[in-house]
């Protein structure tokens, strides 16, 4: 979790495909002392990328950072600084989840309501953004004959006053090495919706059913549009898939199961009962879900009940066991695709194909072979059917994801 080459590996390997970007998730206290697990998060991921990017010359670099416990002028000094380090290929994975691990790592009493975690997530993006604002790249002219390195009248002073946070002044950095840094937030609530309809670029959202997909690529173009008066191909939604290849079906499947089988469920049980909101002795593995004692209610406030809908849905709908949820959710909620690399294009296609998402977000069924299979496989089944770039348009992230006008 500290080895700077095998991060190293994973990056030329992901760039050798073309990948868009590498996303790598975070939080204070990975290390949770009630279930000591890898700390697979040990790396400050801004200090990561940063050493990463001087390996790389496409691949963008997303880094996770809570918009609810930082302070917003570290952050956007953060961020803008990854952005000039990697010539254009950062994004700030913005972040409003709150567990009690890390509360208590940070020192903080309580969590806040769903509303109000909103608001201040809000004012803390808000506040990034102007002051990536705040020094214009005309502002900065240069001009020895007048004794001269910046124009202060084209300056765009932070003056914000907010219910929690609050900051003036210019940042010392332009916000960004070529327009600013990339947006990405991940959420399933209305509230979530909306805060990520507003702010961000792309979406990363949770999904096993296309139907349900489909809604909310609706939902979140038409208030993208709506609302913020956004153009709504410039939000792109990209739920997570595990991608699990074989050369044939059978071998695909051989290796799930062979995943599967290294699994404790027993320990793993009490995860799913935590998410359920319901005893883990309630659980029987061979049985379905307890759907009776599992409670439902106002599910598209919080986040969490978002969730717990769409697994119960997609139990119910399926007709599996409480242990095939179990080996399904423990990818943390999102879509499992087992099979050969054509079996596997075909379903993604199909989903982009009938407005379910405009990309994906994938995830790695174990490193590395996982990726050498992702790269080796699967994307030079896509370049061979039309539907994958075969090399890269763009020399900054924004532009890899068609978010500029012209990726140049």
């Amino acid at each position: 979790s500290t080895d700077i080459d095998v991060f190293l590996q994973i990056a030329r390997t992901a760039e050798r495909g073309l990948l868009d970007g590498i996303f790598l998730a975070d939080n204070y206290a990975g290390l949770n002392e009630e279930s000591v697990q890898r700390p697979f998060r040990a790396l400050d991921p801004s200090v990561l990328l940063a050493a990463l990017a001087t390996h790389t010359q496409h691949i963008g670099l997303v880094s996770t950072v809570p918009a609810l416990y930082a302070n917003p002028a570290t952050v956007a000094r953060q961020i803008a600084s990854l952005d000039h380090v990697s010539k254009g290929r950062a994004a700030w994975n913005i972040i409003t989840s709150q567990h009690d691990h890390t509360l208590r790592i940070l020192g903080l009493d309580s969590d806040l309501s769903q509303s109000a975690k909103y608001d201040k997530a809000g004012e803390f993006v808000t506040i990034v953004t102007q002051l990536w604002e705040s020094l214009p790249p005309g502002a900065i002219v240069a001009d020895a004959a007048r004794s001269t390195y910046i124009d202060r009248d084209l300056l765009r002073p932070v003056d914000f006053q907010g219910d929690y946070y609050r900051a003036a002044g210019v940042l010392g950095v332009t916000g960004g090495y070529r327009g600013r840094p990339v947006l990405l937030q991940a959420g399933a609530s209305e509230l979530s919706k909306q805060f990520g309809s507003k702010w961000a670029d792309a979406l990363f959202t949770s999904h096993w059913m296309k139907p349900s997909a489909q809604e909310f690529y609706q939902d979140v173009k038409q208030l993208a549009a709506d609302k913020w008066n956004r153009d709504p191909e410039k939000l792109l939604v990209v739920p997570g898939v595990y991608p699990v290849l074989g050369g044939t079906e059978a071998q695909a499947r051989q290796r799930k199961a062979d995943l599967d089988d290294q699994l404790d469920l027993e320990y793993l049980k009490g995860s799913l009962a935590s998410v359920l909101g319901v005893d883990a002795d309630d659980l029987d593995l061979r049985r379905p879900l307890p759907y009776d004692k599992i409670p439902l209610a106002n599910p598209g406030q919080e986040s969490g009940l978002v969730r717990r809908a769409k697994l119960v849905e997609d139990a119910r709908a399926r007709g599996v066991t409480t242990r095939q949820v179990l080996l399904d959710y423990i990818t943390g909620g999102h879509r499992i695709v087992v099979g050969t690399p054509e079996q596997v294009a075909d379903d993604l296609i199909d989903w982009i194909d009938t407005d379910a998402c405009d990309g994906f977000n994938f995830n790695v069924d174990r490193y590395t072979d996982g990726l050498d299979h992702l790269v080796d496989w699967l994307v030079p089944e896509l370049q061979a059917r039309g539907r994958f770039r075969a090399e890269y348009q763009s020399t900054t992230f924004r532009g890899n994801l068609g978010l500029d006008d012209d990726a140049a």
